[in-house]
């Protein structure tokens, strides 16, 4: 493991790997598949990237989630190493140079939906690369079973017949059942099973869910008083920025975000609250990804999400640098009616879902059969307006369409410009001789951007106008001029949302929706979204342990510091009174094991609070008994830590 330390702290400073980090590299390099599942924050992508950085070759990353890939492409490069992504939305020509790249260009990462997998240009080209490992992230999007299935998924297993080399796959996700674990394996053709996992278990974050009416009440009153860097999930954009300024005016400084926001703003935002000028975010679940913030003291969700998956992952972003920070849920019984509402939102009639489908093949004047691969931009509010949808109709049949592959709605509101030169340096020298009013141009360009000749690079319009101590419309017309002389290719900046179709547009006659299939979905959603609103009811059972039990983890103890927990110890006894027993037992079991007839005898407590005691103790996990039915300490903590 040596060399890997060695790319460790060459590239990212550190000097150790993480728990499971090291097993993971191991079984890669020893070209094993494997399925790795490691909580939020636990360091997937050092699982990959090391070991395609200590190879040969390029790694293929397949990813659904377009903002990640911009997030792990900038870092990379950001690190001097090469890396490329490519997407729905790109141009072919894009798509196509960007490839030729990855084959002759000595890029270590091609990061890829998996709707580009089966595109006749990407199985003619990857053919070509020295392919040293297939990484798969969210792997759960390929199971029937996980929490967001995606039909697309299922064609990754196809690589393996493209390439000439026989990498290993490496499959990552934070969450998975059992069921879904072994639905992995099935659906990537492993070679064998090989699944490599950590405890889910996560001792330093304390699970609350707070019964509360008056949530805006709640939230200044605990952020007031509690310090440090924190996230709050809210459902709804506009709520997002209500929030946020409500914070604002009781002198919390915080922020909002969502999707909705053009790029620039996003990563105002983002970089503000990384470096601290922020303490709190109050975002959609569209904040998280590529978010490596270690210091985040807490994550408050205000409404209740869908799935136990998402909650636990979005509540693993605090406390990630292993000191005590809290996972808040504000729930009450107007979030139990607003789950059944979403059931009904979220599975809107298969007539609408087709009807939605119609309309935006002719909103983008598509014909039958034609605008396979093609990206259109997509104004919903206009396209609401002229087909007389509501909102939630058009999302939840468009969410319907995507997971069962016929298009894709992509999450990017804001792709930055990109030129590209078609001509060669000594052409473009000739050109400059030639057009004198455009050489001053050019040298800027070609002053503020590398690489222009090789690939498409991303440019900042209004950098550049501040360098030329001019507007942005001009440096617009220089750039669109160079490209209708055939010098360049320009692709100017995107600010809203694309509709891709990933198969050929169909008659609504011939548009297929199982309804066995639309009915499992349903299930299937109901099932999930009644585990997290069992989550929120119970008053039984500690919150650690349920959402250990849901991932199948058994080996666990309660926590002790949940607010079920500690309800326990106060209900029974005075919380200063419980810790005073607990330090004595602890102190006399330290020493002999007893029975509880002995232990009762040895205490200045009256026996029924030393029963109380020991029985919680002992559905803790923290006391066992003995083959002669005498008590033991199980862990050693300190008297009065649990």
């Amino acid at each position: 493991m040596e060399k890997y330390r060695q790319l460790l702290h060459r590239y990212w400073g550190y000097k150790e790997f993480r728990p499971l980090q090291e097993q993971i590299i191991d079984s890669v390099m020893h070209d094993r598949d494997t399925l790795a599942l490691l909580p939020t924050g636990g360091g997937k992508s050092l699982t990959f990237q090391i070991p395609a950085l200590a190879r040969e070759g390029i790694c293929l990353v397949v990813t659904p989630l377009i903002a990640l890939m911009r997030d792990q492409v900038d870092k990379l490069t950001q690190l001097g190493i090469k890396a490329m992504a490519i997407h729905s939305g790109m141009s072919r020509r894009e798509i196509d140079v960007a490839l030729d790249n990855c084959i002759f260009g000595g890029y270590k990462f091609l990061y890829l939906s998996p709707e580009r997998i089966e595109t006749d240009l990407f199985k003619a080209r990857v053919e070509k690369m020295q392919v040293n490992l297939v990484t798969i992230d969210e792997a759960h999007c390929i199971s029937q079973w996980g929490y967001d299935f995606r039909p697309s998924y299922l064609k990754i297993a196809q690589i393996r017949d493209y390439l000439t080399t026989q990498p290993p796959f490496l499959a990552l996700t934070a969450t998975a059942t059992p069921r879904v674990v072994e639905d992995i394996q099935e659906k990537l053709a492993f070679k064998e099973k090989n699944l490599l996992k950590t405890s889910f278990e996560r001792p330093n974050l304390v699970y609350l869910v707070r019964q509360i009416e008056d949530k805006p009440k709640y939230l200044l009153k605990t952020l007031s008083q509690n310090k440090g860097y924190g996230i709050v999930y809210i459902r709804s954009r506009k709520k997002t920025k209500e929030i946020a300024q409500l914070l604002a005016r009781h002198h919390i400084a915080a922020d909002y975000y969502h999707a909705g926001l053009d790029y620039e703003t996003r990563q105002k935002k983002q970089d503000q609250w990384q470096k601290g000028q922020k303490r709190i975010m109050v975002s959609t679940n569209a904040f998280g990804m590529g978010i490596d913030k270690a210091d985040v003291r807490f994550v408050i969700h205000y409404d209740l999400p869908d799935t136990i998956e998402a909650y636990f992952q979005e509540a693993g972003r605090a406390g990630r640098d292993g000191q005590k920070a809290y996972a808040v849920l504000l729930y009450n019984n107007t979030d139990k009616v607003k789950a059944r509402a979403r059931i009904k939102r979220n599975f809107p009639p298969i007539k609408d879902i087709k009807a939605v489908y119609q309309a935006l093949g002719n909103y983008f004047q598509i014909p039958v059969e034609g605008g396979k691969n093609k990206a259109f931009d997509f104004n919903v509010y206009e396209f609401a307006s002229r087909y007389h949808f509501s909102l939630s109709t058009i999302y939840s049949s468009i969410q319907f369409l995507q997971k069962e592959g016929y298009l894709e709605l992509t999450d990017e509101w804001a792709n930055q410009s990109k030129v590209h030169f078609h001509v060669s340096r000594d052409d473009l020298y000739n050109f400059q001789l030639t057009r004198s009013g455009y050489d001053n141009f050019i040298k800027l360009l070609l002053r503020s951007y590398s690489g222009i000749f090789t690939e498409y690079v991303k440019i900042d319009e209004r950098s550049l106008a501040r360098k030329a101590n001019t507007n942005q419309q001009v440096i617009y017309k220089y750039l669109v001029q160079l490209k209708k002389l055939k010098l360049l290719d320009y692709i100017p900046q995107r600010k809203t949302p694309m509709i891709v179709y990933t198969e050929e547009r169909l008659d609504r006659r011939n548009l297929r929706i199982s309804r066995e299939q639309y009915a499992r979905r349903k299930e299937h959603y109901v099932e999930k979204l009644r585990a997290m609103v069992n989550y929120a009811d119970t008053s039984t059972q500690c919150r650690s342990l349920y959402l250990l039990h849901y991932f199948s983890q058994t080996d666990a103890q309660a926590c002790g510091q949940c607010d079920v927990c500690m309800r326990k110890q106060e209900r029974q006894l005075g919380v200063q009174e419980f810790d005073q027993i607990m330090s004595h037992i602890h102190s006399q079991l330290g020493q002999h094991q007893l029975t509880t007839e002995e232990l009762v005898d040895a205490l200045p407590f009256q026996e029924d609070k030393v029963i109380k005691v020991v029985d919680w103790l002992t559905e803790s996990g923290k006391l066992v008994t003995s083959q002669a039915g005498k008590w033991r300490w199980k862990q050693k903590n300190q008297a009065g830590k649990s």
